[in-house]
C-alpha cells in the first residue's frame, strides 16, 4: 500500500487514453499529480482545469534528452511516489509497413526502456522511500499477434522486462521498489478508433479506477477485466503449433 501522507505521482502520456484517465482518478483520490506528454497546449489545458494536477513537462520519450527533463519535472514536484508509464502506440499492420513497426519498437521498447530504467534508478537511491513504477502492458504480450507484430512483441517485451526489473530488486535487496504491469483488454480510446471493429470494448474511466486500486493495493500483475483474464488463460492453454494457425484478427 502506498502511505505517504502527500501522494505525488507522475503520469507519462497523460493526454489521452488511459493516462488521462488515471490522471483524473489520482486527482479524485487526492493525489498530486504532474502530467507529461507531447502535446503542451492539452497539459497546460489539464492544469488550469485540476487544481490536484500541480506541474507539467512536454517529454518525448524517444528523444535522448526525456530522462533531463523528466527530473525536471521531479524537482518541481519536490519527489514523488509513483511514476506511471501510459506512452506507447500500436498498429494494426499486417502488411508490414516498416515506419510502423519501427515506430512501435522506438515507442513502446526503446523509449519505455529509458524512462522506466531512469526510474528504477531514482527510487534505488532513495532506499527509505517507497517508489512504484507502472507501465502499460496489454493482454496482446499474452501470444503473439500476426495483425500486430511490433504491438504485441513490445508489450511482451514491456511485462517481460517489468518481471527482471522484479527480479532485480530482490537481487539488489531493492525492497523498497515495487513493479507494476498493467494489462487491459480493448479500451475504448483513440488507440483503437483505427476502423476495426473491437470485441468486448472497455469504459475506459472503469479501466482507470480499476488500474489505481490495483497499484493502490500493491498488486505486481493488473489484467483488467474479469473477462480478459478468462480470455488470456485460454489462449496460454494453447500449444503454439495450434496458435500460430488461428486467424486472430479483428475485422473492418
Amino acid at each position: 500500500m502506498i502511505q505517504t501522507e502527500q501522494r505525488k505521482a507522475i503520469v507519462m502520456g497523460a493526454t489521452s487514453g488511459i493516462g488521462l484517465e488515471v490522471v483524473k482518478v489520482l486527482a479524485s483520490k487526492g493525489w498530486q499529480v504532474g502530467i507529461a506528454g507531447r502535446r503542451s497546449d492539452v497539459l497546460q489545458q489539464l492544469k488550469d482545469e485540476m487544481p490536484q494536477v500541480v506541474a507539467d513537462q512536454s517529454i518525448d520519450i524517444t528523444r535522448g534528452d526525456a530522462t533531463m527533463q523528466l527530473q525536471q519535472l521531479i524537482d518541481r514536484m519536490g519527489g514523488i511516489d509513483l511514476y506511471f508509464h501510459s506512452s506507447g502506440i500500436g498498429y494494426q499492420n499486417p502488411t508490414l509497413d516498416a515506419d510502423k513497426e519501427l515506430r512501435t519498437v522506438e515507442t513502446n521498447a526503446l523509449g519505455m526502456t529509458r524512462m522506466v530504467d531512469f526510474m528504477f534508478n531514482y527510487f534505488a537511491q532513495r532506499p527509505d522511500q517507497e517508489g512504484h513504477i507502472a507501465v502499460m502492458s496489454s493482454i496482446a504480450r499474452t501470444r503473439g499477434l500476426g495483425a500486430a507484430p511490433a504491438y504485441s512483441a513490445t508489450k511482451r517485451y514491456v511485462s517481460h522486462y517489468l518481471e527482471c526489473l522484479s527480479q532485480l530488486c530482490t537481487i539488489r535487496r531493492l525492497h523498497h521498489i515495487h513493479l507494476h504491469d498493467i494489462r487491459p483488454g480493448f479500451v475504448r480510446t483513440p488507440l483503437i478508433a483505427d476502423g476495426n471493429r473491437y470485441p468486448m470494448q472497455l469504459d475506459p474511466e472503469r479501466v482507470a479506477q480499476s488500474i489505481v486500486r490495483g497499484i493502490e493495493r500493491n498488486r505486481s500483475v493488473i489484467t483488467v477485466d474479469w473477462r480478459y483474464r478468462l480470455l488470456v488463460a485460454g489462449w496460454q492453454l494453447l500449444p503454439r503449433w495450434l496458435w500460430v494457425r488461428l486467424p486472430v484478427a479483428t475485422q473492418r
